[in-house]
């Protein structure tokens, strides 16, 4: 009995430090990410707004986490020394992204500018349209919009904005990658903890921007947010293309 006692306590002493190991390695992946994708930014910015507009939002926040999950997964299995010893291909994707910010940037112009009607149909308001039984289509707690865009341009817009940020292969791939090979056998734990920080804040801020619609109701709201969400895409189009002028 007291051998098995010792065997027993030994197991216990041998396997306590590597599950506080794994939690560690999982944690340090999952705050890197947060460190690095809470910001504002151009997919972000893009995020908020299909989450304001109740528009298409779950094929928005599946996109980004996964492609999230994808690079993670490609620089930890190696592809962020790639991208390291071919700089050029850093180069072609700031201009891809800095032309895409640009153009984006003009979509949203000119929304805020031709804008139209278009407003949030949100709690207590009445709705033109009716629900089952009766029932109006805007209810406590829920928000539609007078107009919704097609799926396929929203997804096209969300790769853009997702697979065009050059700062998506410096952070997501090279340096998590980077990072992640220094824990050696546990680098796929610490990819683990980045992919699951990306699907929280992802999903977090699309479907919790919809706290938001009370203060967007109204075509002149709708107006002033694509206003600034133009002069930051522009402004971080532009941003993206100065380091290849000035260094």
């Amino acid at each position: 009995m007291i051998l098995i006692s010792l065997k027993e306590s030994s197991l216990e002493l041998n396997h306590s430090p590597t599950y506080a190991r794994n939690v560690l390695t999982l944690l340090a992946g999952l705050g890197l990410m947060f460190s690095l994708i809470v910001a504002v930014g151009a997919q972000n910015v893009y995020v908020l707004r299909q989450g304001l507009r109740r528009e298409h939002v779950l094929p928005v926040v599946l996109i980004c986490a996964a492609s999230d999950a994808a690079l993670v997964l490609a620089g930890t299995a190696g592809l962020g020394y790639l991208v390291k010893t071919l700089p050029w291909l850093i180069v072609v994707a700031r201009w891809a992204g800095a032309i895409s910010l640009v153009l984006y940037g003009i979509l949203a112009a000119r929304r805020a500018w031709r804008s139209g009607g278009e407003a949030l149909i949100a709690d207590g308001a009445d709705s033109p349209a009716d629900g089952p039984a009766g029932l109006p289509s805007a209810v406590a707690g829920t928000a539609t919009l007078t107009r919704t865009a097609p799926l396929a341009p929203v997804i096209l817009a969300t790769l853009a904005f997702t697979w065009l940020n050059p700062n998506v292969y410096l952070d997501t791939v090279l340096l998590i990658g980077s990072i992640a090979a220094t824990h050696g056998d546990q680098r796929w734990l610490f990819a683990a903890g980045a992919i699951t920080a990306s699907v929280v804040w992802f999903f977090g801020l699309g479907y919790g921007a919809r706290h938001l619609g009370r203060w967007l109701r109204t075509p002149r709201a709708w107006r002033i947010l694509d206003t600034g969400i133009a002069v930051l895409l522009v402004a971080m189009g532009i941003g993206l293309v100065l380091p290849v002028f000035f260094g």
